[in-house]
């Protein structure tokens, strides 16, 4: 039963992820006059097809990805609604216009989170009277603005900053009606059964319904995990991301499979985060990837002459090879650390 809801729960992530992607750039292509010759959901061998006026939509056998096939785009074309012959702002329109649309889902679902379980806001609500917050002074209603230097947008980023302490001495300001006092407060480290510690200051935060906040706490949640993809790309320069610190498809449909366990929202939780993790890595000028072509395309605006297509399309098709032996070794990797077989 168990290998059934990771199934059905990781078709449904990808597929609303995979769709909201393609449809970002079938829409803009569109709007922009771009001949789209198919429109297909999934990789592999068509399951079935229909068409409608010039483009075919199809569904694939693997829902691992999509994609929008555009005339010119990895051929030479002479035809006036080529995305070749298009102006270049058009261009970088419809290539970023996927990722933009993860990011949009990814605030759609994060709001409908906080609309399920409340908006959490950088209010305090409660505070353990035992514990240091309450004891440094703090009480229900301060809302914290600031923490080492640090200002807060979200319970998140006070989260983190809590725990990135070690334990240390932190300095905490607050918004108490209107006067901002600041607290010396030295967290608490508590031992637990798991990996790693709980680190504590003993307050709780105050959930908000209202719509404003909602929608609030989505923006937040989305820009919070975007942070999170820069802080992972700074490590990669700097050679502290190993193996295990990477998923390719094996391990994404595991966590998902995982989150799936846990209900509902745990699987939308984790839908919107792949959906953030997707347009993200899009968006990196990669050769083959949407951030390549809008990078060709912003070189383009600066020499005010168009790239050479033919040396344009090999460097792609060398990215595209390189992906594909990225992703073989990934999959090795998550199979090895699942112990699959």
């Amino acid at each position: 039963m168990s290998y059934l809801v990771t199934a059905l729960a990781a078709i449904f992530v990808f597929l609303i992820i995979v769709l909201v992607h393609e449809l970002g750039h079938f829409t803009v292509a569109k709007l922009v006059g771009v001949k789209v010759h198919e429109f297909a959901i999934g990789m592999g061998p068509r399951l079935f097809k229909f068409g409608k006026g010039e483009t075919e939509y199809s569904l694939r056998a693997l829902p691992i990805g999509g994609y929008v096939r555009m005339e010119g785009e990895d051929e030479e074309s002479t035809d006036a609604r080529s995305i070749t012959n298009q102006p270049v702002l058009a261009r970088i329109a419809v290539f970023a216009a996927g990722a933009i649309m993860n990011f949009l889902l990814a605030i759609v679902i994060f709001s409908l989170i906080a609309f399920n379980v409340g908006a959490i806001t950088t209010t305090v609500d409660k505070l353990d009277e035992s514990l240091p917050a309450y004891q440094s002074g703090m009480r229900a209603g301060d809302k914290i603005i600031n923490i080492d230097g640090e200002n807060i947008g979200s319970w998140e980023e006070i989260v983190t900053l809590i725990n990135m302490s070690n334990g240390e001495e932190i300095k905490v300001t607050v918004d108490r009606e209107g006067a901002t006092k600041t607290f010396n407060i030295k967290p608490v480290v508590e031992e637990t059964d798991a990996e790693g510690n709980n680190i504590i200051i003993g307050i709780y935060p105050r959930v908000s319904r209202s719509f404003g906040d909602i929608i609030k706490a989505g923006i937040q949640k989305t820009f919070f995990f975007v942070g999170l993809m820069f802080e992972f790309i700074g490590r990669l320069f700097h050679g502290n991301v190993g193996a295990n610190d990477v998923a390719g498809p094996v391990g994404v449909i595991s966590l998902v499979g995982e989150a799936a366990q846990y209900g509902f929202l745990n699987l939308l939780n984790i839908a919107g985060f792949l959906s953030i993790n997707l347009g993200f890595i899009n968006l990196l000028p990669i050769p083959a990837l949407d951030g390549s072509r809008i990078m060709f395309g912003l070189i383009e605006l600066v020499r005010r002459k168009p790239i050479d297509q033919e040396k344009e399309g090999f460097i792609h098709f060398i990215g595209f090879i390189f992906l594909l032996g990225l992703i073989v070794f990934i999959t090795y990797i998550d199979v090895s650390r699942l112990d699959i077989f």
